[in-house]
């Protein structure tokens, strides 16, 4: 039971960083310009956080569920990270790699932080926390949710990591620059800032 527990964290959370958003998107930026053992220090520090952040929010799903306004907390709160990252990206597009100043434990702190931050997990686990315990595919004592959150974790850290691996495959396949790439994932961090803008505006606004 415990087996499929881990199992079921570790696929659910992969696929929850499938799509494209703030966290693998950064990951793939890292990659670009510090490669893959700033990658790994930081996806590693990343899942150490998952982990807690995990545990914490299927402790609480129930009193999250009941929280009718946290959606309009959760896309206020995303209009900041997606508009700072890409301009922190924006601002630095030009720039070689090389050139730029960071301290040895730059990618640690980034993936503690990121991974506490991170308000998009809180409606994923909400829905996929309450759906698991609802329908018995996980137990509701402690170990089981330990366990989930260490299967969660390594669902975190495998699906970026295979994000960074493709990002560097695709840029020496395709020859590309580290200014388009890095423009490109601005513009990106842009778009995701200003969708969350808008359907507040369209929510709060409009309705």
């Amino acid at each position: 039971m415990l087996f499929l527990t881990f199992f079921i964290g570790l696929l659910v959370n992969f696929v929850g960083y499938v799509p494209p958003g703030n966290i693998n998107l950064f990951v793939v930026q890292m990659a670009i310009n510090r490669g893959m053992k700033e990658v790994l220090k930081f996806t590693i520090a990343f899942s150490c956080a998952e982990l807690i952040f995990t545990f914490t929010m299927m402790s609480g799903a129930d009193w999250l569920a009941q929280q009718v306004n946290l959606e309009t907390a959760i896309d206020w709160i995303m209009v900041l990270p997606f508009g700072g990252l890409g301009t922190m990206i924006w601002m630095h597009r030009k720039k070689p790699p090389s050139t730029r100043k960071r301290s040895p434990g730059s990618s640690i702190r980034y993936g503690i932080l990121l991974g506490f931050v991170n308000p998009m997990q809180i409606p994923f686990w909400m829905v996929c926390g309450t759906y698991l315990i609802a329908h018995d595919w996980i137990g509701h004592d402690i170990l089981s949710l330990v366990v989930l959150s260490i299967g969660s974790a390594s669902g975190a850290f495998l699906c970026l990591f295979a994000y960074a691996k493709s990002a560097t495959y695709i840029k020496n396949k395709l020859d590309l620059s580290t200014r388009a790439i890095n423009t490109g994932i601005a513009i990106l961090f842009f778009a995701f800032s200003a969708y969350h803008i808008v359907k507040l505006f369209y929510l709060h606004v409009i309705k």
